[in-house]
């Protein structure tokens, strides 16, 4: 995470202009890679535990490390940094970044950053959702210095966060849940919402080798989709702890 002195207090729109260059032979090539708390969606872990080859399991147990939001009683999962002084990414070399097609999303975004609201729309009198973008601006960074211009929607293009933002979508509306005053999701509810945002391969043993089949009614054609599909499998597991969230609000409510 960036300190709010590094971020420009500006929101700007798709059409927003500004220069920005990174390359190897930049005075701060790799710095922005240290010193970092780096939050992993759903979607990078899935792309990242492929390209080690390795499970989700085994990328989470080696890789990474879990918060609880103070707010929300949520999970989230980090990218643990390698145990050095400068606690650098372990998957960045004085080359560049060795998973550089696979890198997460907020690896993709930088300089930019992006955060989104939730506010009712009047006109429809539903809750929609806002997004807006702002710059990140280290001192360290040399980037803004080179003459290479970019609107915010020709960078989102050029680092290809379109699709990390469409996977990642039904996550993202689980993260405007708040839950109810003086109540949080107990460890086992955790553990649920761990396993089916950021386990998928131990999600999919908990939808097709348990009796979760037996317990859910699940239409053929998604059945289909979440065997052979792992991206729809991951945004099943996104309904799912909806539907946990659900629940708990259901049972609190009541009480």
């Amino acid at each position: 995470m960036l300190s709010m002195k590094h971020v420009e207090p500006v929101r700007l729109s798709l059409d927003t202009k500004f220069k920005f260059r990174c390359h190897k032979d930049i005075g701060c090539f790799t710095k922005c890679c240290s010193n970092i708390n780096i939050m992993l969606t759903p979607y990078d872990i899935v792309r990242l535990k492929n390209r080690l080859g390795i499970s989700s399991g085994e990328f989470l147990a080696n890789h990474t490390y879990v918060e609880i939001d103070e707010k929300t009683s949520h999970p989230f999962v980090f990218l643990k940094m390698s145990e050095d002084a400068e606690r650098k990414c372990p998957f960045v070399t004085s080359e560049g970044c060795n998973i550089y097609t696979d890198r997460p999303a907020n690896c993709r975004y930088y300089p930019v950053g992006q955060a989104s609201l939730k506010k009712m729309d009047d006109k429809i009198n539903e809750p929609i959702t806002e997004e807006f973008y702002f710059l990140i601006k280290e001192p360290h960074c040399l980037g803004f210095n080179e003459d290479s211009e970019w609107t915010i929607k020709s960078w989102r293009d050029d680092q290809g966060v379109d699709v990390y933002d469409d996977m990642n979508r039904g996550w993202k509306d689980i993260l405007f849940r708040r839950n109810l005053p003086g109540h949080s999701l107990d460890e086992k509810k955790q553990k649920a919402f761990y396993m089916a945002c950021y386990d998928v391969d131990r999600f999919r043993r908990f939808v097709f080798e348990s009796k979760f089949l037996e317990v859910f009614d699940i239409d053929e054609k998604t059945l289909e989709r979440i065997k052979n599909d792992e991206t729809e499998l991951m945004k099943f597991g996104f309904e799912y702890t909806k539907y946990i969230l659900m629940m708990e609000e259901t049972l609190k409510t009541k009480k």
